[in-house]
């Protein structure tokens, strides 16, 4: 895969010096306390990992598995869940780790199907918010960066399961 038409948006040092801020912060407001992290596969996986080690409270860490895009650059709009929890949430504190919000739908999706499982609170922390594309009334609790209404790979995001691995966050361009 060609990584020609890559701009970068965000630096990898900008990144961890964000991901160290959202685990400070998450671990004051869980102090005392236990988390459960979900790692929302696969765009996630980067982001949870470091987020984690940078968290002092408690925590475990579960995956769930969902797909809205395919091979497109754009959101089918369909949601569905491949892999579900292996455990039980409720009575837990969750926080659900995010790549990217984008639409805000499948997000809208997991907090609906999540909250019905009883966690003692349900909080949302993303790297990536698009607030442009919203097409549904939802905002995350920690947010790394907002970012410009562009197609954005790396750092765990993808395009057609390429790029994952790239340190930073960039700009795809067809051009």
């Amino acid at each position: 895969m060609e990584q020609e038409n890559l701009k970068e948006l965000i630096s990898k040092k900008e990144i961890q010096n964000k991901v160290k801020e959202l685990g400070k912060q998450i671990s004051e407001d869980y102090k005392g306390e236990e988390i459960l992290a979900i790692c929302v596969l696969k765009g996630s996986f980067v982001f949870t990992a470091d987020l984690l080690r940078e968290v002092t409270v408690p925590s475990t860490v579960e995956f769930l598995a969902v797909s809205s895009y395919g091979a497109s650059t754009e959101s089918s709009g369909i949601i569905r869940i491949l892999k579900d929890l292996d455990c039980s949430i409720e009575g837990k504190h969750v926080v659900i780790v995010e790549d990217i919000i984008d639409t805000g739908l499948t997000l809208n999706y997991l907090m609906k199907t999540l909250s019905t499982r009883k966690p003692a609170s349900l909080k949302v922390c993303t790297l990536l918010d698009k607030p442009e594309r919203r097409e549904v009334d939802m905002k995350a609790d920690y947010v790394g960066f907002e970012i410009p209404d562009e197609f954005v790979i790396g750092y765990g995001l993808d395009f057609a399961e390429y790029y994952r691995n790239l340190p930073g966050v960039y700009i795809k361009s067809d051009e």
